[in-house]
């Protein structure tokens, strides 16, 4: 029999029944032929392209493996991804740094032939049931040759002071130090936006609205994808949440989509930190906190956050609007519409989630005092 026709047959038997039987049956032929492992694999690159042209990408294979599956089958797809990649076509950067991102490739010590190809059908069988999904590559820019504000110039000076100020903002143990971090960070992001609005609005081919997807890792989601949302909304994007796949798609203009990145990352880091030394001090207290305690504390640092960062980016674009001779009200409009334009485009039909109860009200009080204690609002001006 040729290799071919044992990969064919195997898929046959264990990619199209979910029983264990018939895993173990397909499995075991696979074990059997050796000579079959290189044809194994190039299906597995073609699985890859497949969920490409799905509209899935680099960091969403890996994030769904890695909520589905084991390691073993992590390292899996990761060779898969680097395999398929010198195949495919240019993508650009921020495709390109999601294949950085990929974690290393390299195989586990196989105890033997069978285990190994139980993984590897176990891994196939979720590739190919993978949902198509939205767009984010705007055929547009690549087609007629434009290139996107990314490709068109490296990351601003603005941008990199923005890192620095929250990995300082995320590392320091002293609140009130972390809050001048984070606050100088987004009024720095704010004046940033309306620097790129400008630039684009005298452009000769004006910027056009991006996406990309943020991963909303378990546990309490729905907290973190209500502080991704927040973000968002204060740096001129939308977020759409996809609660079944664990990520939340972030349409805006580029240099906003970087900074709603950057940001929620560290709010979440900061948040969480928070959480655990509140925690520390209610057991020290005498009070046992639970899950509900620390849903209660991400939902009211999520809603605190969110106001301030509001404020914020709106007292900052006020005072960079005064300041010029251009008036900011209808470039920064044109900007809205195109983002919710191509939000409408890209999602015809949303629905609201009901957030649900936050029961707790210690975890309340110590969630909305660690989101002031990560205050975003202005402290003074940036020299």
């Amino acid at each position: 029999m040729s290799t071919s026709r044992t990969v064919d047959r195997a898929f046959e038997t264990a990619l199209y029944d979910t029983a264990d039987h018939a895993l173990d049956t397909a499995a075991s032929l696979l074990a059997a032929d050796p000579g079959a492992d290189a044809e194994l694999d190039r299906r597995g690159e073609e699985f890859v392209a497949t969920a490409w042209r799905r509209g899935w990408q680099p960091a969403d294979l890996v994030r769904i493996v890695r909520r589905e599956l084991d390691d073993v089958h992590l390292r899996l797809v990761a060779r898969l991804i680097r395999a398929q990649a010198p195949h495919d076509r240019p993508r650009g950067p921020r495709w390109a740094a999601q294949l950085d991102a990929v974690p290393e490739g390299s195989a586990a010590p196989r105890a033997d032939r069978f285990s190994h190809a139980t993984a590897v059908l176990e891994l196939y069988r979720l590739l190919l049931r993978l949902p198509t999904l939205e767009p984010l590559e705007t055929g547009g820019a690549e087609g007629n040759g434009r290139r996107t504000p990314r490709e068109a110039r490296p990351e601003s000076r603005a941008l990199a002071r923005i890192r620095a100020l929250l990995a300082k903002a995320e590392a320091t143990g002293y609140p009130e130090e972390a809050e001048a971090l984070s606050a100088k960070a987004q009024e720095l992001m704010a004046r940033h936006s309306v620097d790129e609005a400008l630039l684009s609005a005298h452009a000769p081919a004006p910027d056009t609205p991006g996406a990309c997807r943020i991963g909303i890792e378990a546990p309490y989601e729905q907290a973190k994808a209500v502080l991704l949302d927040a973000v968002a909304d204060a740096n001129h994007c939308r977020a759409v949440w996809n609660e079944a796949l664990g990520f939340s798609t972030v349409v805006g203009f580029e240099s906003d989509l970087e900074a709603v990145e950057l940001l929620h990352t560290s709010l979440l880091v900061q948040a969480e930190a928070a959480m655990t030394k509140a925690e520390a001090a209610q057991r020290a207290g005498g009070r046992k906190r639970t899950k509900t305690f620390r849903q209660s504390f991400l939902a009211a640092y999520a809603h605190r956050a969110g106001a301030r960062l509001r404020a914020a980016a709106e007292a900052a674009t006020a005072e960079a609007g005064g300041a010029g001779d251009v008036d900011l009200l209808p470039v920064l409009a044109s900007r809205e519409v195109a983002v919710t334009d191509r939000l409408e485009r890209m999602f015809p039909e949303t629905t609201t989630t009901r957030l649900r109860a936050a029961g707790d009200a210690a975890g309340w009080t110590e969630g909305t005092r660690a989101a002031d204690d990560a205050e975003v609002g202005r402290r003074r001006p940036l020299r």
